[in-house]
């Protein structure tokens, strides 16, 4: 169990953007970002995003480095007022499974077609039924770091996230 202590508005940003940029390293060890979906998981601490198996680069790169960061920069479609913007560093870590439904993909599923229904409603194609053939990864934060109404002018506030048990 991880416990936060984190403002109000730092959380809601969590529940309320609905992408972020998800950085990995790669194999020259330079930075990758893509933008995502996460699903913040309270319960655990944790973030859950995934990856298709026809796409799996996001998961090469963690297994060969797990450490990563989420930025939350862009609030557009996020409905907050001058939300701050918010780094989390973490350690990712992927079981050895592929999923094709569980709750939490049910729970990622349901998030994605919330926050982008154009998206979310799309048919996939059964010749590419690949797609939904996923690649859980989950993301323990070890810090969180976030700039009040997402000014990067502005000195960022910070935590330590302590692992309980």
């Amino acid at each position: 169990m991880t416990t936060f202590n984190l403002p109000c508005d730092v959380e809601a940003v969590f529940y309320q953007f609905p992408h972020c940029e998800f950085a990995t390293l790669g194999k020259d060890g330079i930075p990758i970002a893509w933008p995502t979906c996460p699903l913040y998981l309270p319960e655990t601490g944790r973030f859950l995003i995934t990856a298709s198996i026809g796409w799996p680069q996001k998961a090469f790169n963690v297994r060969r480095n797990p450490h990563v960061s989420l930025l939350f920069s862009d609030p557009s479609g996020s409905k907050l007022s001058h939300p701050p913007a918010v780094l989390v560093q973490g350690d990712a870590n992927i079981p050895h499974e592929v999923v094709t439904w569980n709750d939490d993909l049910e729970r990622v599923w349901s998030l994605l077609y919330q926050r982008r229904p154009a998206e979310g409603s799309a048919i996939i194609p059964s010749s590419m039924d690949w797609f939904y053939m996923r690649l859980l990864i989950y993301i323990t934060p070890r810090r969180i770091r976030w700039w009040p109404d997402g000014n990067f002018e502005r000195i960022a506030q910070e935590i330590e996230v302590s692992h309980v048990g």
